[in-house]
């Protein structure tokens, strides 16, 4: 059994948390992760603070185990979600797109532990001095929203530059992955898309079915010339968007237009044309469809098996 300290403090069997990912990660998904001895988490996305809350109150009739949030800091009803997330007090709320420390007095108050996403040591510091328990650093590899650096890059900066725990994310599809986490010096690990393709997710079956599909080179990221770059899988919604984001004659406004309710339009329509699949690079190394408790057990018997033989490479 893997000894980390979000398995001592937390509750959990298993270091790794269920990344929150909208219009996947709701409460079923979520109470899955959770009842396999993971952390669950449920997306806030985009949309308002009763969905979140039903969605918390639906999670709570399904597991008894601990679960979390993710607030996606750019979403127009930040401001309730977070306030929903005062009053219902899930074990955890991470948080992405931005700093959280405007709304973490009320959550830390409420007993709940912040645990941010960050793509640099700066945002980890800050975020470390605000009161967050622990930081997600998370590599370019994965899907979604992305950053510069790479996950064995980035994890042990992160490392060095903090004192409270860190949690590796970006590329983690396996046992291995994990273990190279853990040399990196992470507590636990974040994987979002190897639960795509798990029994419990609710994600339309074209999603997962990409996800299968996918080779090492098919994810692309796209949106930088915006500010807020993505990586998904390569369909002809990519192919026409990376067009028009080197196209000088399409303003911003347009190309911001282009990928409105793309995910929705994948993850909810399976539209294999006009969808956006968010997924990372670890997409290749997902070959089948399994139950939560499946993968999170798979992964970590490889992790513990892998860590154990480590000492086979040294004299």
């Amino acid at each position: 059994m893997m000894n980390s300290v979000l398995v001592q403090e937390l509750g959990l069997t298993y270091p790794i948390f269920q990344g929150g990912m909208a219009w996947v990660s709701d409460a079923a998904l979520a109470a899955a992760v959770s009842n396999a001895g993971g952390l669950g988490i449920i997306s806030a996305m985009n949309l308002d603070a009763e969905y979140l809350r039903g969605q918390i109150q639906k999670c709570r009739t399904l597991t008894d185990k601990p679960f979390g949030v993710n607030v996606m800091l750019m979403s127009p009803h930040v401001q309730e979600v977070a306030q929903v997330c005062a009053q219902e007090a899930p074990a955890v709320v991470t948080t992405g797109a931005g700093l959280p420390n405007q709304y973490m007095k009320p959550w830390l108050e409420a007993g709940i532990r912040v645990i941010p996403v960050v793509p640099s040591t700066a945002m980890a510091k800050l975020v470390e001095r605000a009161g967050a328990y622990a930081v997600i650093a998370e590599g370019g590899e994965s899907g979604g929203h992305v950053g510069d650096l790479s996950t064995i890059t980035l994890v042990p900066q992160v490392v060095d530059a903090v004192s409270i725990p860190v949690i590796a994310a970006g590329g983690i599809a396996d046992g291995r992955g994990a273990a190279v986490a853990f040399m990196l010096g992470a507590v636990g690990v974040q994987c979002g898309t190897v639960f795509l393709c798990a029994e419990e997710c609710t994600v339309h079956d074209n999603y997962k079915q990409k996800v299968l599909a996918a080779r090492d080179i098919d994810t692309i990221v796209t949106g930088k010339r915006l500010g807020h770059a993505v990586r998904s899988i390569r369909n002809p919604f990519t192919k026409r968007y990376a067009k028009q984001e080197y196209n000088p004659q399409c303003t911003d406004d347009e190309l911001e237009a282009l990928g409105v309710g793309a995910l929705r339009k994948a993850a909810v329509e399976g539209d294999l044309d006009n969808g956006c699949f968010l997924a990372g690079q670890a997409a290749a190394m997902v070959h089948a469809i399994r139950p939560a408790k499946e993968i999170i057990e798979t992964m970590f018997t490889q992790a513990e098996q892998l860590l154990k033989g480590a000492p086979a490479w040294v004299k």
